[in-house]
Order: structure tokens, then sequence, then C-alpha cells
């Protein structure tokens, strides 16, 4: 019988212009944040900004949080812009209490202007 158990975490991106926009839905946990690393990291490479929807993000660990800091880190490399949007609270005050709240790009929730 296969495994019908929903991965843990789906992306879905949508490109406007130099521009994308990745939207995450589920978990970034341990396991398949290199989804979520590899995916972006390709984007950076093609596109001058790279915003994060993370209105769907039902949950962040450690795991996860180093990946977001490895996406930053990448990001200053290669010159494109990197974003968050839609943190939820828990994010929120992960971000927060890691003091990395400072270090990311929060633009306004809900309000993502491309182009």
């Amino acid at each position: 019988m296969p495994d019908t158990k929903p991965k843990a975490l789906t992306l879905e991106v949508e490109i406007k212009g130099t521009a994308a926009v990745v939207k995450c839905h589920g978990k970034l946990v341990s396991g398949v944040t290199d989804v979520l690393y590899n995916q972006v990291k390709e984007l950076m490479s093609n596109h001058k900004r790279v915003i994060l929807d993370l209105t769907d993000l039902a949950h962040i660990d450690s795991t996860g949080l180093g990946t977001l800091a490895r996406l930053y880190v990448h990001s200053r490399s290669v010159g494109c812009s990197f974003e968050l949007v839609n943190l939820g609270p828990k994010v929120r005050q992960l971000l927060g209490m890691t003091n990395l709240l400072s270090v990311f790009t929060i633009i306004g929730e809900n309000n993502i202007k491309l182009g």
C-alpha cells in the first residue's frame, strides 16, 4: 500500500519578471529542508529578487531556521535580494528569539510588490 501521508513541505513558485515568489506550505523541518534550499538557490541564480511567502508554513525547527540562514548567506554571495513575507506568530517569535528577525528583510504582510 503506497504511503499517502502528505509531505512535510510543498512549494509553489510564481515568476514575475526578475522576481520569484516561493509559497511554502506545511512544515520546514529536518529531512525536507534540502527541497527548499535547492529550489531557492537555483532561483537565486536566475532572479534578482526571491521572496519566501510563509503564510502557510505551520512549523519550523532549528534545521529549517538554519536553512533560511544559509539561503540568506547565499543570496548575499550572488547579489540577490532575499525577502520574507507573511510570517506567522510562531515563526516571527522564533526568528526574534534567535536574533535573526533583524537579519532578514521582512516585507509588509500580504503586500508583495513585484516589478
